[in-house]
């Protein structure tokens, strides 16, 4: 199973909580703040087996991100799980619509976010 986790989200206190909770179940965790950085780490680590993308950031959103990902050859197999405060009725099958393989609102359910993980990394 592949333990590698891209956590993407614009506020340095989620990727702190997120990556403490994932680290100590021995997941191995690149974080970054940006969409941008993420495409970045995308293009060059073969070995992320997810993505945890939260969908509201500025410059280049959630939304943007993971139609660049789905439009790479590369990446577009890749699960992509989006993490979002928008917990408002349509907000899931909107992410799930623009590419997202799941949806977590926060605060984040760890056990349910751990099951999904564990899903997906098989």
């Amino acid at each position: 199973m592949n333990r590698k986790i891209l956590v993407v989200d614009d506020d340095p206190r989620n990727v702190f909580a997120l990556s403490a909770v994932l680290r100590s179940e021995s997941f191995t965790c690149i974080t970054v703040l940006s969409a941008k950085e993420a495409l970045e780490i995308l293009a060059t680590d073969k070995e992320i087996g997810i993505v945890l993308m939260d969908m509201m950031m500025p410059e280049m959103d959630g939304y943007e991100a993971l139609a660049e990902i789905r439009a790479n050859k590369d990446t577009a197999a890749l699960p992509v799980v989006a993490v979002t405060a928008q917990a408002m009725v349509g907000d899931r099958e909107k992410c799930l619509a623009a590419g997202a393989d799941a949806y977590i609102s926060k605060p984040i359910d760890t056990e349910a976010l751990l099951e999904l993980l564990i899903t997906y990394l098989k």
